[in-house]
């Protein structure tokens, strides 16, 4: 199967936003650097989701709650909410991962700890991982397409993109990624 994406209706999600939608012709992307954005998808339902999360958990002086939509703990139970609330069932949804980097020496190491939050949210709740692409120095644009479960990320070097799919057999069936 082969799909152009440029066929379909892009919506953006910036840092502290998450988007659902079951509509074959929506692609959701996001550009990440040390952020990191979730993908979900629901096999069955044909459901999917993406959040954008700026860091992993909020430091006992951030109290503010206007803030919570930029940590992951809090934009990971939304995107999961907002899915089973369209129809997706938790057992049934699979993980993708993206984001993480460390843009700058002088950032620490906030990609990576992102990268760990994730990763053991995902554990702690029981939802499969399929796939990552995590680290490294560049920034990433990823697209995903959330009613088919595709994705695609594609690293920013020297202001050219550079493509890497991932092929990763899902255990809900066959997968053709874009």
């Amino acid at each position: 199967m082969k799909i152009n994406i440029n066929e379909f209706k892009r919506i953006d999600v910036m840092q502290g936003e998450k988007q659902v939608s079951s509509d074959e012709n929506v692609v959701f992307s996001t550009v990440l650097g040390s952020c990191i954005a979730a993908c979900l998808f629901d096999p069955v339902a044909k459901i999917g989701g993406m959040n954008h999360f700026l860091l992993a958990e909020p430091s006992g002086s951030d109290q503010d709650p206007h803030s919570l939509k930029r940590y992951g703990v809090y934009a990971m139970e939304v995107l999961i909410n907002a899915m089973l609330t369209k129809g997706a069932h938790r057992n049934r949804l699979r993980a993708r991962l993206y984001g993480g980097a460390t843009m700058r020496s002088g950032f620490g190491d906030i990609g990576i700890k992102n990268a760990e939050f994730a990763r053991r949210f995902l554990e702690d709740e029981q939802i499969q991982l399929s796939a990552e692409d995590i680290g490294g120095t560049t920034a990433r644009r990823v697209d995903f397409c959330p009613a088919l479960g595709l994705a695609r990320c594609r690293h920013v070097e020297n202001q050219r993109p550079v493509e890497r799919l991932e092929i990763v057999p899902d255990k809900a069936g066959d997968v053709t990624f874009f």
